[in-house]
């Protein structure tokens, strides 16, 4: 078995032959959790790959939205993009300091908004490194280029219909969440979030699709077996959902690898579900 969509997926040793190259793009999407005490954009300017723009998913999105990192306007995001220096022609390639997590939001975002050349590094920052490659604390200064910003609403889940979807049942709700979280046996990391799950979700944490060892992507048959033994239906669609939808990309990205092409992510994920008293919770396996 091999991936049916191999090219959004590249290798160190892929970028390092290629980085130089006139239409490729370099993008660091790192991000961490508010508890963590870590700041992507410093670790960036401390050190990143070599031309690599940052992409700052908390700036990125709709900061009039209470909830994290929510998906902007195809006007905002297109002007952040052409900043950036990312544009139509270009093919892009997302990382991140964690390995393959963070990455997979950018990758989605661009994807949400038209641009299909974009690819993930496999491991990340952290196997660039290992490896002995180049990084450097130079500034970036791009030149400009044009975006054309054609969103696919396709790829996107609000609240509503997540919420429609728990009686018809036409997508499947797939959860990124670690095994307590998803149970409510686990505190979530957001004072006064309640814990459990959407009614009739089911569970695969996003690491489950990781090499432990360095963080790349599983082969393409374990790939498939990790979602197969979570339960998941190849023949149906499907709606990733997390914590406030960063992992639900990793889970989607997976899918996509494996040529599943109706995939979408819940933005909101369980950041606005769980804080949303009206909207029913369940708990346990």
């Amino acid at each position: 078995m091999a991936y049916v969509n191999p090219t959004s997926l590249v290798s160190t040793e892929w970028l390092a032959e290629h980085a130089a190259a006139p239409d490729v793009r370099i993008v660091d999407a790192s991000w961490h959790m508010p508890a963590t005490g870590r700041n992507p954009r410093a670790e960036y300017d401390a050190e990143h790959i070599p031309n690599a723009v940052f992409f700052d998913i908390d700036e990125i999105a709709d900061t009039d939205n209470p909830l994290p990192h929510m998906v902007p306007s195809p006007e905002k995001f297109s002007s952040r993009m052409r900043k950036l220096g990312l544009g139509d022609g270009n093919r892009i390639v997302v990382y991140d300091t964690i390995g393959n997590v963070s990455a997979a939001r950018a990758w989605w975002l661009l994807r949400l908004f038209g641009h299909q050349d974009v690819a993930i590094l496999d491991g990340g920052l952290p196997k660039w490194k290992a490896e002995g490659r180049p990084v450097d604390d130079l500034p970036v200064k791009p030149a400009e280029r044009h975006f054309t910003s054609r969103i696919n609403s396709f790829l996107l889940r609000e609240k509503d219909q997540v919420a429609r979807n728990i009686a018809a049942s036409r997508e499947q709700v797939l959860d990124a969440r670690s095994a307590g979280r998803f149970a409510g046996t686990d505190p979530e990391p957001r004072e006064g979030l309640r814990g459990g799950h959407i009614p009739g979700s089911i569970n695969l944490p996003y690491t489950e699709l990781l090499n432990p060892e360095d963080g790349t992507f599983k082969n393409p048959n374990a790939l498939r077996a990790a979602y197969d033994s979570a339960g998941v239906d190849f023949k149906k669609p499907v709606i990733t959902s997390c914590g406030s939808g960063i992992t639900a990309c990793v889970l989607a990205f997976g899918l996509h690898l494996l040529g599943h092409h109706r995939v979408a992510v819940y933005d909101g994920s369980w950041t606005e579900w769980g804080f949303d008293e009206s909207l029913p919770v369940e708990t346990g396996k």
